[in-house]
């Protein structure tokens, strides 16, 4: 049941304890903070990270990652993966049907994630712990200490399927030193936030932290609902709940326990889409609804106007529980074992207005039983790290076992056999649609009285899918001399997954179910006949009925089936690195490696296009829907320098990636397909800047510029990419989505002091997009002109850390954009450019945001 929150209590007792703690308290802390601070500023090499699951200093580490702190988190407003793409070029991160669905992308590479069978190409890892999916890791995030995203293949050292990269997000530890911290926002769209943490010590060996926040704010899209049964007029709202506790066990010096557990409940309504190219289609809504059901041709899509008759309401809930244990071997030279144990669920119930129009055509209700998605996964990591004077060794087990429950169902509205009529006979002739007994056509077609040929609940299937994997992995490096380091990785990983799907279509599909019968042509013929349709043209037209007719969830053949299906991977995956300092200042490093992740199943109905006896197309269920593993063969070079004492780091990396069996799940106006995509090269040049001028006290700047060119292989086997009927054509040779030539970051953060007790603090931060296509079959009409997205945050207050009030805005400028485009469900006939019928949708990104938050800690 996804339905359950936080207390209030809970909550409110979390906030209090931050705003009412006594603050003589932590005078101490504070003063520690500033020493920290102080050592920053002065050599930023010394930065630490864990990209190869020990700490090191990020100038050592051969590995292209971009380093996100604490306060600079704090100071952009980042709070989940998607919030963070705006410090670090190559990454982007969208979101479509609903919050449930977000997808991340690393030069360029990336899994769709609207289909919950396919596995993510970036791995998301929250302390320590493997996450299945990208949108899992969407939500707030907590006290966040730093995240790294680590770009290319890191399987030897990270969770699986981190075939493209890895978000590595590491949350605030409890400390010993007893602290509490408030958080007050208010913004527009009715934006308030309220958030409180509290940490103390038990003894000398017991710690524990406390956060719980509360967040709500109004939808920035209008919606028209037309004659309902939708009640909510606006969209993309927020309210959301998290609570999240540690608690840190010390017994002795050799041995650390880290005990943690979060829960978070999302109860929102996400997501319309708006017309950006509106054809013939919108004309046959508005007659069926008597108004207005699309918008009209010439809207603006950016007025933050959608149309949706039926609730897009989501419930999303994520809780979980993890014990961390490392624990230090004196009889193994110091050698460290590590144990992370963790046990996760999340689920996700979801709305959906299909048709994204105020016709009542194709819906999911927001009910359990009708719509369900759930993950129930344990994990199980151990390391055994080490080192000698010559070598740093690790070797490691990692196993998941993870359940996948998923219930799809599509319900068919009144409006969706006048619409289907008209529509298929405006494609013969459009002379004939406008005739008024147009409605009629397909009643007339199949001898079935009108408003009985679809309706109803048209598909209800249920998916159970099970996945074990199981790894032994190491990741090793041999200091060969002072200043040459030599890496070697290899990982082992079976996968084994097994699928059960049962079928069913409650509402009997009896428009389909007459075309397939014995006299379902003849039907077809006699009433085109009638309607003047020369006899010549029918061998061409009746096909065309038969396949509209008999779309998957109308689609009576799949009525009954119940199909197994399972799988075994075994691969091996590996590194190899060679870095080399030539100097204190400059390290440069080539890396190869080999990258996979594992196949799987679309969880989806999946029809063939081989076509039946009876003269249709497409229309016979496929019980294989499996898909296989992909690979990526990945080589870099790379340089990282220090200069100016420490103060100025500038990195670059030039990479080459080669994906095979690349999966690609596409949306094609009525399901997704997914595809293994032969060959996908990605490469390009990857460069960043970290400053902190020693002539400007105060002053930080971090930035990134890349290149990238991702291109799909010039040759794909399959109908679906043979020009010009194929939906995919356009792909072969061509630049992949999401994939702009050049994206870059810079966030510049500037801290001065106003009096002896008093600072400011001044943030401002940019993400430059190139010009890209939004869509996974490259239609034009989904191309995104280049744009560029600003935050910006100011803030006063006291100089030791008690108090600070901020103003801040993300989207400054208000810069429009698509995050994702795609083919009006039902609404588009055609791959080809241009066509005048076809009508295309997006999912907006967020317009600008803005209010004031006030922080307090003692």
């Amino acid at each position: 049941m996804v339905h359950s929150k936080p207390q209030p209590r809970l909550l409110s007792l979390a906030v209090i304890a931050a705003l009412c703690a006594t603050p003589q308290a932590w005078a101490q802390d504070d003063a520690a903070a500033q020493s920290d601070g102080d050592k920053e500023a002065t050599t930023l090499a010394t930065m630490t990270v864990t990209a190869q699951k020990r700490e090191e200093a990020i100038q050592d580490v051969p590995i292209s990652v971009t380093t996100l702190p604490e306060q600079l988190l704090q100071d952009t407003g980042v709070r989940d993966i998607k919030d963070m793409q705006i410090l670090v070029p190559g990454l982007t991160v969208t979101s479509t049907q609903n919050e449930a669905i977000t997808t991340a992308r690393i030069r360029g590479i990336g899994t769709v994630g609207d289909n919950v069978g396919l596995e993510s190409s970036v791995g998301v890892v929250i302390d320590g712990v493997y996450r299945p999916r990208n949108s899992v890791g969407f939500g707030d995030l907590g006290q966040l200490e730093r995240v790294e995203v680590l770009k290319g293949p890191q399987g030897t050292v990270f969770g699986k399927n981190t075939s493209a990269g890895v978000i590595n997000v590491v949350t605030r530890r409890p400390s010993f030193t007893q602290s509490a911290e408030g958080e007050v926002t208010v913004g527009n769209y009715g934006a308030v936030g309220l958030a409180g943490s509290y940490n103390d010590a038990f003894n000398d060996s017991a710690a524990f932290s406390v956060y719980a926040a509360k967040r709500k704010r109004d939808g920035w899209m209008d919606v028209e609902t037309g004659s309902g049964p939708r009640s909510e007029t606006d969209d993309y709202d927020q309210n959301y709940h998290t609570l999240r506790g540690k608690l840190l066990i010390e017994p002795n010096e050799d041995l650390e326990i880290l005990l943690s557990g979060d829960f978070t409940s999302r109860d929102e309504n996400c997501c319309t889409a708006v017309q950006t190219t509106v054809g013939g289609t919108a004309a046959i809504l508005n007659a069926l609804v008597g108004g207005q059901a699309v918008a009209a041709p010439g809207d603006d899509p950016f007025d933050h106007v959608a149309y949706s008759n039926r609730p897009t309401s989501q419930s999303i809930e994520d809780k979980g529980v993890s014990a961390e244990v490392n624990w230090t071997l004196p009889w193994m030279g110091g050698a460290t074992l590590t144990s992370i144990t963790a046990q996760r669920e999340w689920q996700s119930v979801n709305g959906l207005d299909y048709d994204f129009s105020t016709a009542d055509i194709l819906y999911r209700s927001p009910e359990e039983d009708e719509s369900f998605t759930g993950f129930d996964t344990f994990s199980q990591e151990f390391r055994l790290t080490g080192s000698t004077d010559r070598i740093d060794w690790m070797v490691g087990l990692f196993y998941s076992d993870e359940d996948l429950d998923r219930t799809e169902t599509y319900r068919i509205g009144a409006h969706y056999e006048p619409y289907l009529s008209v529509a298929l006979l405006s494609l013969v002739n459009p002379a004939l649609a406008a005739s008024p007994t147009a409605p009629l056509f397909l009643s007339e077609a199949t001898g079935l009285p009108f408003g009985t040929v679809f309706a109803g609940l048209g598909a209800d299937d249920q998916y159970k899918q099970n996945a074990k994997s199981t790894a032994l992995f190491t990741n090793n490096t041999w200091h060969a001399t002072d200043a040459l380091d030599l890496t070697l990785g290899l990982r082992y990983t079976r996968d084994e997954k097994t699928l059960d799907s049962a079928y069913s279509n409650p509402n009997g599909s009896p428009g389909c179910s007459a075309m397939l019968g014995p006299n379902g042509q003849a039907g077809i013929s006699a009433a085109l006949l009638a309607r003047g349709v020369p006899a010549a043209a029918l061998p061409q037209v009746i096909p065309q009925v038969i396949g509209y007719g008999c779309l998957p969830w109308a689609n009576p053949l799949h009525n009954g089936r119940v199909t197994h299906q399972e799988s075994e991977d075994k691969e091996w995956s590996g590194t190899l690195k060679a870095a080399y300092r030539w100097n204190e200042k400059v390290m440069t490093y080539v890396s190869a490696a080999r990258g996979y992740k594992g196949g799987g199943f679309n969880l989806d109905r999946v029809q063939s296009s081989d076509g039946l006896s009876s003269g249709g197309t497409g229309i016979v269920p496929v019980n294989d829907t499996s898909f296989p593993g992909e690979f990526v063969d990945s080589y870099e070079l790379g340089a990282k320098t220090t200069w100016a004492d420490g103060t100025l780091l500038l990195n670059a990396t030039l990479f080459y990636q080669k994906y095979e069996d690349f999966q690609l799940n596409s949306f094609l106006g009525t399901s997704f397909v997914v595809r293994s995509i032969p060959e996908v090269v990605s490469q390009g040049l990857d460069s960043e800047i970290l400053w902190q001028p020693r002539a400007v006290p105060g002053l930080m700047l971090q930035g990134g510029l890349m290149y990238t060119d991702s291109t799909f292989g010039d040759s794909i086997p399959g109908g679906d990419f043979v020009e010009p009927t194929g939906a995919l054509y356009k792909l072969p040779g061509a630049t992949m989505p999401f994939a702009p030539e050049w994206s870059g970051s810079l966030a510049v953060t500037y801290e001065w002091d106003f009096s002896d007790t008093l600072i400011g603090r001044f943030n401002i931060g940019a993400k430059y997009m190139g010009d890209y296509n939004t869509g996974s079959d490259l239609d034009v009409e989904k191309d995104q002109d280049a744009y560029t997205i600003v935050n910006a945050r100011v803030g006063f207050g006291s100089s030791s850390g008690r108090w600070m009030v901020e103003l801040w805005a993300q989207n400054l400028t208000d810069t429009e954009y698509v995050q994702v485009g795609f083919d009006g469900p039902l609404q588009n006939v055609s791959p080809v450019p241009g066509n005048p019928f076809n009508t295309y949708d997006a999912f907006l990104g967020a317009p600008r945001m803005y209010g004031m938050t006030l922080r307090l800690r003692y």
